[in-house]
């Protein structure tokens, strides 16, 4: 009876530690399937508290769920709520305060690209050619080869010097150091500049110079004028210039403003009994790029025969008139005479 009564005692023992250890076998199983099912439901949601997070990291590795949903770390400033009152996005997303510090990190560690902007560009501002209607003019041709002038009339160790866009104040200090010097030189004029001063155009003549026409108005582009308008602007510089010379000037050349020479324009001023003349040396000298600048252009570029282009009208021509103080006596001392154009 005695070991009748201890042989039951130790199978109810046994029987209620089976029991004991059952049971968290059963916790740990439910708690797993509630998992299964908490995950699934995370795949779904937008996010997942801290505290879900926990109960993932309990189920183990080895659950193919907790695997299938990319784990976001939490940020360093954001304290875990053990509670679950704070929520994931909460946790995963940073503060306004954060979000600025990182912002600032980026911006610091590249160049600031601007935004393109949504605006259409504006179109490219035509050229005149280009807002002319089609058709309108002819793209221009060039002269005729032989067709400008650009040599003394005599050759050999002579220079002819040209004086663009007078009479203007420049004038009378160029035909006092001309004579000075026994200079002989061709003014090339624009009509309203002679109409407003004839008595230049006088004492050029008087003094042994000649005339050349350069147009009513200096317009330019000369090639964008229509053709009338070329035939008025040369055929009336001409007159203006015959007016002012009295009986007898004569006007046997014509020159392009800016050289600006075509086959149509050489015929026109042919059409009216006057050579086109062109330049050899130019010292830009209507740029003012300096006295010495001028001299040491034509000291440089001039060969026998060659035409240089001066201005005496159109601005201040100050630094003409003191480069001709220097380059007169310079070529006298170099042996070139004094001639004009070839006609």
């Amino acid at each position: 009876m005695v070991i009748r009564s201890t042989f039951s005692r130790h199978r109810r023992a046994l029987s209620a530690g089976a029991a004991l250890l059952a049971v968290p076998a059963l916790a740990v199983a439910l708690g797993s399937t509630d998992h299964e099912k908490t995950s699934n439901t995370a795949a779904h949601a937008p996010a997942q508290s801290p505290s879900g997070s926990a109960v993932a990291g309990a189920a183990g590795p080895g659950s193919q769920q907790q695997r299938s949903v990319p784990s976001s770390p939490a940020s360093p400033s954001t304290p875990s709520d053990p509670t679950g009152s704070v929520g994931a996005s909460s946790a995963l997303t940073p503060s306004p305060a954060d979000a600025s510090e990182s912002n600032a990190a980026r911006s610091a560690d590249r160049p600031t690209v601007p935004a393109p902007s949504s605006a259409t560009p504006s179109p490219a501002t035509p050229s005149p050619d280009a807002s002319a209607s089609p058709g309108s003019r002819p793209a221009p041709q060039r002269p005729a080869p032989g067709s400008l002038i650009g040599h003394t009339a005599s050759g050999g160790r002579t220079v002819a010097l040209t004086f663009d866009d007078g009479p203007g104040p420049a004038t009378g200090p160029v035909l006092d150091l001309l004579a000075q010097y026994g200079a002989k030189a061709t003014f090339c004029q624009v009509g309203k500049e002679v109409d407003r001063d004839p008595a230049a155009v006088q004492r050029i003549l008087a003094e042994g110079h000649q005339l050349c026409d350069h147009t009513a108005d200096h317009p330019q582009p000369m090639h964008r004028q229509s053709h009338d308008q070329q035939v008025t602007e040369i055929g009336a510089a001409k007159d203006s210039i015959r007016k002012a010379g009295g009986a007898g000037a004569k006007v046997t050349w014509w020159r392009a403003p800016g050289g600006d020479f075509t086959a149509e324009n050489v015929r026109i001023a042919k059409e009216q009994g006057m050579k086109s003349l062109t330049w050899t040396v130019d010292p830009r000298d209507w740029s003012k790029p300096g006295t010495q600048a001028i001299v040491s252009t034509v000291q440089q570029d001039l060969k026998p025969g060659g035409v240089v282009l001066f201005h005496d009208g159109g601005g201040d021509r100050t630094q003409t008139v003191e480069a001709l103080k220097q380059l007169l006596p310079w070529l006298v001392a170099q042996g070139y005479t004094f001639d004009f154009p070839a006609s």
